[in-house]
């Protein structure tokens, strides 16, 4: 599948030359906890297909959450009706409200807080309309619990593996996480977020292939391609996937609603920015291999830094 290539819009991620693991969490200048991009119809399509033919691994709840996955629908369905008045609405009249997707020509009636009067789920609903993940972490007994999600555009992680589990044990396979304490300091932040001052971040890594859908149990259809990159097809192999991650506590329920919103761009559009191109190779030429193997990119780093090489000469030729 193709994405639309928007440089002006893609989030790229990097400051600096070199890159460590950090808390690189940032107050959002615009508090929305969703955004609809130009790729909205397709990724909308393929999120649907993944949610109705792979519920088991897109979708998972405890019974506990629905308090919390009703705090879920109000926020988004209020800040898509706020930020895209034209593809989106909603009528409230009391508890009944009525949604209406105009891009999608989908319109729902349902009373707010009986999940009887939805076809799925509260956060399953809400997940049928937005491009983006939505996990729902629940606060208790000091920890934080991944305790719902609606995950379809996973990077190599499960969660039907994760649910129920604590923050520190779902991030312990990253090396040096632990080590380090960044695991606590990060732990630590999220515990003090406050309601109506929401966070965002960014997350990257490279992939071969251009596919969204990289979770732990699809390994098998998409892992094989990075035995394929080489210094002359890397340019149109091989991506790199970005996550814009936002942060938003649900005051009613105290927890926490984690957003995921992952875009892919080919390397030979990133390198048609010479300054990303040079500050790339930088980042990739240094990049320890702890780091490296952990983001899978080890396999084929040394084909897609001979590629970048050579991009970088044709710039220097021009």
């Amino acid at each position: 599948m193709k994405w639309t290539a928007d440089l002006e819009q893609f989030p790229y991620p990097f400051k600096g030359s070199t890159y460590r693991y950090s808390n690189n969490s940032i107050p959002m200048h615009k508090p929305i906890s969703v955004e609809v991009t130009s790729d909205y119809k397709k990724e909308m399509l393929l999120k649907r297909n993944l949610l109705t033919y792979h519920p088991e691994r897109c979708y998972q709840s405890l019974p506990h959450t629905m308090t919390g996955q009703w705090e879920i629908v109000e926020l988004v369905i209020d800040h898509l009706a706020a930020h895209y008045p034209n593809q989106f609405s909603v009528e409230k009249r009391n508890t009944i409200w009525i949604f209406s997707n105009k891009i999608l020509d989908d319109k729902i009636e349902f009373v707010f807080g009986d999940e009887k009067s939805l076809p799925c789920e509260p956060l399953a609903f809400i997940s049928h309309h937005v491009q983006e993940d939505l996990i729902l972490m629940m606060q208790r007994d000091g920890d934080l619990y991944l305790d719902a999600g609606q995950l379809c555009f996973p990077a190599n992680w499960s969660l039907a593996f994760n649910l129920g589990m604590k923050f520190k044990s779902i991030h312990h396979p990253i090396p040096g996480f632990k080590e380090e304490g960044l695991d606590d300091r990060i732990l630590q932040f999220l515990m003090r977020l406050e309601a109506g001052n929401p966070w965002e971040r960014k997350n990257w890594s490279l992939m071969a292939g251009d596919r969204l859908d990289t979770s732990l149990e699809t390994f098998d259809q998409w892992g094989q391609l990075r035995k394929q990159v080489t210094k002359e097809n890397a340019g149109k192999l091989v991506h790199i996937r970005v996550e814009v991650q936002k942060l938003f506590r649900l005051p009613r329920t105290n927890s926490i609603l984690f957003t995921i919103h992952t875009h892919l761009l080919p390397l030979e559009q990133l390198a048609a920015n010479s300054e990303w191109l040079q500050q790339f190779y930088d980042i990739l030429s240094e990049l320890p291999s702890h780091i490296a193997d952990y983001k899978g990119i080890s396999l084929y780093k040394d084909a897609v830094l001979d590629y970048l090489e050579k991009q970088l000469e044709r710039v220097r030729a021009t």
